[in-house]
């Protein structure tokens, strides 16, 4: 009769049992298995790696009777034990390897983990919860007047969600690095190159293959000038792009640019892209469609029947190349319409009043930095959104898009930086950081001060340049700019010409001195460059060069003057200086290392003869690359000392972004001093702009300074500085 009671109260266990699985809240596949005629530990197996729940509907406990009792506890969501009593107060030895808490075994015994998926989309979700609020309101304020908006922003944050969930292990772990790290472009061991691949090394692969030589020139952010897909004749210099998920066949694929991206990343190098937002090439297909007269292609660009609008767009919208592409609209005869063309010809500007726009060059953003860039360069930011009635240039809107596409950013890839190609005035640029609360660009190049640079250079007065490095200093800390001397494009006079006028300086007299003189026209002028886009009406025009040709290298070395190539190498050496002294990131075009000077066979080229800029995008030449070396040539005089300051530079911490700069007088209008500061250091550059050796007249009396680019040690007071030469005065705290 025992047996049978026995057997009874086994039989009612089980049947509860298996009601309280049917009432459990654990996942279907789970199997909860408790076995009392075997001592052996209790399984709960799952399909998933999560916590196994067991459920009731009052959470009591359930009584489960057996000969031995001994608790068995199983977690709940609330990690309660359940109790399993018996009639005999008895403890049943239920045995584990170690005697420890049951565990949920998982492929390697380890405890339980959410799962790799589940984490992904959790952090994906916990950035779009972040920013939705802002990101709806900034979306719909801008596209009120669309009654499909909501449907817009759907499809915009659907695609936001797919570029998410392509982008590889690799770059999300660099994501997430960087998040926790938001300070890795703000310190001090950042230092840029700006090249084409086409002239550095001819193809995509060929860069790869030079890559020991980008690094033993200390650069880890690599900015890779346009590469993407651009008619032949009609690209102004990759600016036209064809096709933004494709790369110029003649430098190679898609595939060998994401290769390359990912070897840069595995020696901690970053890449630079550029994303030309405000137009797309004439051959796009979006352009080839509307042409065909697809009214939903036409809508993306700005299409007129009749002058009557243009001719009013034209009375308040300035022209950006009045010399050679004069006006904002260019006629089609084959379809007898008008499109806007703010640059040139064949360079359509896109109707961002149209969210489909936003959307489409949104993902082809994401798509580039699912590609493997870090560094995503927005040209010609501001004039991306055109109003009639405007001068079509910084209006709110472009703020407002930026802001949108920093959030996407943060959203998607956060370890990917904007940078912004602002080439205005002062006051117009910084406007592009946004605030600190609701920041738009990461980096904004530091157009006004490289300008100012080139002015001081021509008149040999420092004053503007000190106030320049001033107003930087009182900006935000978390303002960080991108700072260089030469890049791909020319060099605008977009100086501060109400501070000049309390000297006496007008503006169309002054930009005439600035450009005889950096051509070289002016008497006894050691610059050698060459005008751009030269307007005679208004009197204006711009400059090109390499930083060689117009600090005198190349002047003096084709008249034989060992002794002007000489100064003509201390002065390039201290403009570099100097640009390695501003807080910010110090970019290097590439060439200048090794002294490079103007190429002048572009005007041989018929499809680049009317385009000076070309003048200073030359080949790189190899050849005078293996003289780096030697030091009885330029670039063996050159090379080692960049490398000198590039590596000063990185180790001493008063150069990161968050130490504080100001300038003090010299007594010497011609020679410039800037002091940067932080707990550990105190530094001290001087700049010496002049022909001639001065002295400069500092009275620092805080001690002795150390100059770290000769190791001489000198009190900071009375400096004898030689013509174009520099001193980098540091001493610790």
């Amino acid at each position: 009769m025992a047996k049978k009671r026995l057997q009874k109260k086994k039989t009612a266990a089980r049947a509860e049992a298996e009601r309280i699985k049917s009432t459990s809240n654990a996942p279907q596949t789970s199997t909860l298995k408790i076995e009392t005629e075997k001592t052996e530990p209790v399984k709960v197996e799952t399909s998933k790696t999560e916590p196994v729940k067991v459920g009731t509907k009052k959470t009591e406990p359930v009584k489960v009777e057996t000969s031995k009792t001994e608790p068995a506890k199983v977690g709940t969501k609330k990690t309660e034990p359940i109790k399993v009593e018996t009639s005999k107060i008895e403890p049943v030895k239920v045995e584990t390897k170690r005697t420890e808490p049951i565990k949920v075994e998982t492929s390697k015994t380890e405890p339980v983990k959410i799962s790799a998926v589940e984490k992904d989309e959790a952090i994906y979700q916990t950035r779009l919860n972040h920013h939705m609020d802002e990101l709806k309101w900034l979306y719909c304020e801008l596209y009120q007047d669309d009654p499909l908006v909501m449907e817009h922003l759907s499809q915009l944050l659907d695609g936001l969600k797919t570029f998410y969930d392509t982008r590889n292990t690799e770059l999300k772990a660099s994501d997430l690095s960087r998040e926790k790290d938001s300070l890795w472009y703000k310190r001090n061991d950042l230092t840029g190159m700006m090249m084409y691949v086409s002239s550095f090394a001819k193809t995509l692969k060929g860069l790869e293959s030079k890559l020991d030589y980008v690094q033993e020139c200390n650069v880890n952010y690599l900015h890779l000038m346009p590469l993407l897909a651009s008619p032949e004749g009609r690209s102004d210099g990759g600016y036209a792009v064809s096709d933004f998920r494709t790369v110029r066949k003649e430098l190679g694929t898609m595939e060998e640019f994401s290769h390359l991206t990912s070897q840069c990343h595995k020696r901690g190098i970053s890449v630079c892209l550029d994303f030309v937002m405000n137009h797309t090439s004439e051959e796009h297909e979006w352009a080839k469609r509307a042409r065909a007269g697809e009214k939903e292609y036409q809508d993306r660009y700005f299409f007129f029947d009749s002058y009557d609008i243009p001719a009013l767009y034209e009375k308040t919208c300035p022209q950006v190349f009045p010399a050679t592409a004069p006006g904002n609209f260019t006629w089609l005869d084959d379809i007898q319409k008008h499109v806007m063309t703010t640059f040139y010809p064949y360079q359509w500007d896109l109707n961002y009043r149209n969210p489909v726009v936003l959307n489409e060059m949104i993902f082809n953003m994401l798509y580039l930095a699912n590609q493997g860039v870090d560094i995503i360069r927005l040209d010609a930011v501001p004039y991306i959104w055109k109003q009639l009635g405007t001068n079509c240039r910084n209006l709110p809107q472009v703020h407002t898009i930026v802001r949108i596409m920093r959030m996407i950013c943060e959203i998607v890839c956060p370890g990917v930086l904007l940078l912004g190609e602002v080439v205005m005035s002062p006051e117009k640029v910084v406007p592009y950081f946004g605030t600190v609360e609701k920041p738009e660009c990461h980096l904004l190049y530091n157009v006004t001060t490289m300008a100012t640079t080139w002015h001081t250079v021509a008149t040999r007065d420092v004053s503007l340049l000190r106030r320049q490095l001033d107003l930087v200093a009182d900006l935000p800390r978390d303002y960080v700019f991108q700072n260089y001397l030469r890049c791909h494009d020319d060099i605008g006079w977009g100086l501060d010409y109400d501070f000049l006028s309390n000297f006496g300086i007008q503006e169309i007299p002054h930009k005439k001195y600035l450009n005889a003189f950096l051509t070289g026209s002016y008497p006894d002028s050691f610059a050698r460059g060459e005008l751009y886009n030269d307007d005679p009406r208004l009197g204006d025009a711009r400059l090109c060069g390499t930083t060689a040709s117009l600090c005198g290298i190349e002047r003096f070395g084709f008249e034989g003057n060992e002794e002007g190539v000489n100064r003509g190498i201390r002065y390039d050496i201290t403009l570099h200086a100097f640009m390695l002294s501003q807080s910010g990131i110090p970019v290097i075009y590439s060439g200048d290392e090794i002294g490079q000077l103007n190429d002048y066979s572009y005007h041989e080229n018929p499809e680049k003869a009317a385009d000076s800029r070309y003048l200073h995008r030359g080949d790189f030449r190899w050849d005078l690359a293996e003289n780096r070396r030697r030091p009885e040539t330029v670039q063996g005089k050159l090379f080692p000392a960049l490398d000198h300051l590039e590596k000063l530079r990185k180790v001493h911490s008063v150069f990161n972004s968050d130490a504080s700069l100001h300038t003090i007088d010299t007594w010497d209008s011609s020679i410039l001093a800037l002091v940067r500061e932080n707990e550990e250091e105190k530094f001290i550059g001087i700049y010496n702009f002049s022909e001639y050796d001065k002295v400069a007249w500092i009275n620092e009396e805080d001690g002795i300074y150390t100059d770290l680019i000769s190791g001489r040690e000198m009190e900071a007071k009375g400096v004898q500085i030689p013509a174009f030469g520099c001193f980098w005065l540091c001493r610790k705290k």
